[in-house]
């Protein structure tokens, strides 16, 4: 009895599954090809295919403008599974973004309320931490509000151990701020913990800190080669240079990708929920508040209060997290006045073509 073998898609390796492929067959029919995209560039992309003259996986570049919009966040980005019109001309084009499992969105560094997608499609978020100077504990904070927004799995990889004697301490200190996550300490350059990190970072896991943090050679370390460019930190301050200034897509030999990330200056927040599951610790705190719809200001019975007096509950965090909420409503805000506005634009449009309608001469 003969066996029959259906071979794997060339993209199972970087996430493209049945799903998604069941999802797609309507696009398919139309003589699109699934991809996914490695790196964004101005106007256009670099994308991972699969062949169909060849069924091996492929790379080309694709123009990007045919999907591109007002709303930033929708616009394609690295990690975004796409369809790709590969007769497009005069070079193929990306016809539509597929629907995203994550995404990590901060909100753009210039003032106006929009967001900007870091990477998509990722099942954890790596926070590189470098352990060659003090971590800066409420920017930690913010990067795992920022992943656990994304809707992926965040772990704090501490990098660069072997510069460092009292990594333990510093471990302690990152873990108290991190309730729930994995804490991993790791060496690119002795080995330590690596083997850990390729275990823990399965699927397409993507890569955010700070300029110096060794995300780089995290991505160089994992992908077993040199896949992204290293810049030694400034050893006056610890402070590196920006080596990445894209979001790359890089596959990894036994299967996932990870996504290199720019350093990142600015980690303004795009959204609440985020912040209530990175200070879980402080949520569980106020449940046993007196009241319900406690202020945590001078209510009896007020739980927040007393672990801050009893110092269960540093005065450090509880003043981050109130940052981070006030930082969370002030941009609702602004994005709830840009929404209304849009409406209230659209409407006057629809009013005026309405009358000019009306006041048309009859045929």
């Amino acid at each position: 009895m003969t066996s029959t073998h259906t071979p794997a898609h060339p993209l199972s390796g970087l996430g493209w599954t049945d799903d998604r492929a069941a999802a797609f067959t309507p696009l398919a029919e139309a003589g699109l090809l699934p991809g996914r995209i490695t790196r964004i560039d101005r106007g256009s992309c670099e994308v991972l295919y699969a062949d169909p003259e060849t069924g091996e996986a492929a790379v080309l570049r694709a123009d990007t403008r045919p999907v591109m919009s007002g709303d930033t966040v929708q616009n394609p980005c690295t990690g975004d599974w796409i369809a790709l019109d590969p007769h497009a001309r005069p070079v193929p084009a990306v016809t539509a973004v597929l629907p995203r499992t994550t995404a990590i969105v901060r909100k753009s560094a210039h003032k106006r309320s929009e967001g900007q997608v870091l990477a998509a499609n990722v099942d954890t978020v790596l926070i590189a931490v470098s352990l060659a100077a003090d971590p800066d504990l409420g920017r930690v904070e913010r990067f795992l509000a920022l992943a656990w927004e994304s809707g992926a799995e965040p772990l704090i990889v501490l990098t660069k151990s072997d510069l460092v004697h009292d990594g333990a301490f510093v471990r302690a200190d990152v873990e108290a701020v991190a309730p729930g996550v994995t804490v991993l300490t790791v060496s690119a350059e002795t080995g330590e913990g690596i083997d850990v990190l390729r275990a823990l970072a399965t699927g397409s896991c993507a890569l955010i800190g700070q300029s110096g943090a060794g995300k780089s050679t995290l991505t160089n370390a994992l992908a077993g080669t040199d896949a992204m460019t290293v810049q030694q930190v400034r050893s006056v301050d610890e402070k590196g240079r920006h080596t990445t200034t894209t979001r790359e897509l890089v596959p990894l030999p036994g299967g996932g990708a990870v996504i290199d990330t720019p350093g990142l200056r600015g980690v303004g927040l795009f959204g609440g929920e985020g912040v209530d599951q990175a200070f879980a610790d402080i949520a569980a705190v106020a449940a046993d508040c007196r009241f319900a719809d406690c202020s945590h200001r001078s209510e009896p019975g007020c739980a927040v209060r007393t672990a801050l007096a009893d110092g269960t509950l540093s005065e450090r965090r509880w003043e981050s997290y109130l940052k981070l909420q006030k930082e969370n409503a002030f941009i609702a805000s602004r994005a709830d006045a840009r929404l209304r506005a849009e409406r209230s634009r659209h409407w006057k449009t629809v009013t005026k073509s309405a009358r000019l309608a009306r006041s048309a001469p009859k045929p």
